[in-house]
C-alpha cells in the first residue's frame, strides 16, 4: 500500500489532488497537512474525512521539529508539496511568509526526506518562475529550457525552491520531480483569485476589478487535468526531471471576466478597471511537449467546457464560497477536531 504526504492538501489544488488520488487509488493512504492559513480551507476535504484511507493533520511545513516527526512515525513513500503562499498581491505587501513557507519550508521538507528515506520527492512549482512573454510574440512559449526569470517576491521564492529541489537531487541523489503549471482553475479555488473572485462578485452584483486594461494573456488549465499530470509524474516521471504543464488556453483576463459575465446574464457595466499591480506578467504559455512525449498526458478540457463547469460548482456550492467570504470558514477545524 503506498502512503503519500499530500502538503497543502486543504488549498485549492491540494484539495482537488486529494479527492483526484482517493478515487483513483482507493487502496493509497492518504495524508493531508496543511496550516490551515487563510486559505486552507477543511471543507473543501469534508467529504473524505471519515475515509480510512485519509488522515488530515495540521501543522506548519516549515516547522522541523514537527515535520521530522510526522516522518518518523509514518515513513511515507511519496512527497507531492503543493504547500506555499500563492497570491501575487499578497506577496508583494508582505514578501517574508512567502520566503518562510516557499524556500525555508521546501529546504525542511527535502531534509526529512533525505534523513527518513521517500521514494519520489515531487515540487509543484508554476510558470511564474519564467517571466513572462511579449504580447507581439504568440509564437513564443515557455519550455523546460527556458531561463527562469522572475517577476513577483512569490515567484522569486518558488524559483528559489525549484533551485533547492534540484541542488538536493544533485548533491544527495534524493529522488525529486518538479512540475512547473499554468493558471489552474476549477472547483474549489478560493475567492480571492480572478476566476472564483469574479464568479462571486457577478452573483453578488458587486463590481468586477480588473487591472490595467485586461489584456494580460494566461494559460488556463482546469485542476482536474493538472491533478492527472502530477499522478503521471509521481509513477512514471523521470527522476531528476522538469515538467511543464500547460492548457493550450489562452485567454486575456477581459476575455476571461467577460466569459463569466456573459455565461450569467450580467451586465458588461460591472467591470472597472483598476491602477495595475506592480511588475504585472503580460503573458504566460507553456509548451507541455515533453510531458506529451515522456508520460503521454496532454489536456482533456477546453477553456469554454471547463469554465462552464467551474461556474456550475459555485452556483451549486454558493455555502462553501459564502462561508469563506464571510469567513465562519475558518472555524471548522475547531468543529471537527474540538471533540476530537
Amino acid at each position: 500500500m503506498m502512503k503519500i504526504i499530500v502538503t497543502g492538501g486543504a488549498g485549492f489544488i491540494g484539495g482537488n489532488f486529494v479527492h483526484y488520488m482517493i478515487k483513483k487509488y482507493p487502496d493509497y493512504q492518504i495524508i493531508c497537512l496543511d496550516k490551515l492559513t487563510y486559505a486552507g480551507n477543511l471543507e473543501t476535504l469534508e467529504s473524505v474525512m471519515d475515509n480510512p484511507h485519509f488522515t488530515f493533520v495540521k501543522g506548519d511545513i516549515a516547522d522541523r521539529e514537527f515535520v521530522y516527526g510526522l516522518f518518523e512515525k509514518e515513513k511515507p513513500d511519496i512527497i507531492v508539496n503543493f504547500a506555499a503562499e500563492s497570491h501575487v498581491d499578497r506577496s508583494i505587501t508582505d514578501p517574508g511568509i512567502f520566503l518562510q513557507t516557499n524556500v525555508i519550508g521546501t529546504g525542511v521538507l527535502l531534509d526529512a526526506c533525505r534523513i527518513y528515506g521517500i521514494e519520489r520527492y515531487h515540487q509543484v512549482s508554476t510558470d511564474e518562475v519564467y517571466g513572462d512573454l511579449p504580447l507581439s510574440r504568440p509564437d513564443l512559449f515557455f519550455t523546460e529550457a527556458t531561463p527562469l526569470h522572475t517577476s513577483s517576491p512569490y515567484s522569486a521564492s518558488k524559483a528559489s525552491a525549484d533551485l533547492l529541489v534540484l541542488a538536493y537531487h544533485r548533491t544527495f541523489g534524493l529522488p525529486v520531480t518538479i512540475s512547473r503549471c499554468s493558471n489552474n482553475y476549477g472547483p474549489y479555488h478560493f475567492p480571492e483569485k480572478l476566476i472564483p473572485l469574479m464568479i462571486a462578485n457577478c452573483l453578488n452584483d458587486k463590481p468586477l476589478p480588473v487591472y490595467g486594461k485586461g489584456e494580460n494573456v494566461r494559460d488556463w488549465l482546469y485542476v482536474e487535468d493538472h491533478c492527472a499530470a502530477i499522478d503521471l509524474i509521481i509513477h512514471n516521471g523521470k527522476v531528476g526531471e522538469v515538467y511543464n504543464i500547460g492548457g493550450h488556453n489562452e485567454r486575456t483576463n477581459l476575455q476571461v471576466v467577460e466569459t463569466i459575465i456573459d455565461a450569467l446574464g450580467k451586465s458588461r457595466d460591472l467591470i472597472k478597471y483598476v491602477t495595475d499591480r506592480p511588475g504585472h506578467d503580460m503573458r504566460y504559455a507553456i509548451d507541455p511537449t515533453k510531458i506529451h512525449d515522456e508520460l503521454g498526458w496532454e489536456p482533456k478540457t477546453k477553456f469554454d467546457d471547463g469554465i462552464k463547469k467551474t461556474i456550475q460548482w459555485y452556483l451549486d456550492n454558493k455555502e462553501w464560497w459564502e462561508r469563506i467570504i464571510s469567513g465562519e470558514y475558518q472555524n471548522y477545524y475547531d468543529k471537527m477536531y474540538s471533540n476530537r
